[in-house]
């Protein structure tokens, strides 16, 4: 099985900047799609953004492109998400996740087979 771990989170101040990593235990062969989510508690978890391994390709929800980067490193088998502009509704617990065997970019955390255990940001004003 894939296992994800997440590093990266912490405290930042409103207005900076922080990079989130993903990092898989072993190299993925089939075609696969690395989703970053959130999620506040008692809250609906909440579709980041996603990257097709292969071409590259992302999808953002549209309220975070301006601000959220996705990318990734295959050789590293790391992925990682960089947040600028942070706000203090940003702040949640962050999981990165992973869709075997298929290359839709879909924000729907029902088709990710694999989770990490989730990194905590929280924004301060």
């Amino acid at each position: 099985e894939v296992q994800l771990v997440e590093s990266g989170g912490g405290l930042v101040q409103a207005g900076g900047s922080l990079r989130l990593s993903c990092a898989a235990s072993a190299r993925i062969f089939d075609d696969f799609v690395i989703g970053w989510f959130r999620q506040v508690p008692g809250k609906k978890r909440e579709g980041v953004a996603c990257i097709n391994s292969s071409d590259g390709a992302t999808y953002y929800a549209d309220s975070l492109e301006d601000r959220f980067t996705i990318s990734g490193d295959n050789a590293k088998h790391t992925w990682y998400l960089q947040m600028n502009s942070l706000k203090p509704e940003d702040t949640a617990v962050y999981y990165c996740a992973v869709e075997l065997d298929d290359d839709e970019l879909i924000l729907d955390s029902s088709e990710y087979e694999y989770w990490g255990q989730g990194t905590q940001v929280t924004v301060f004003s």
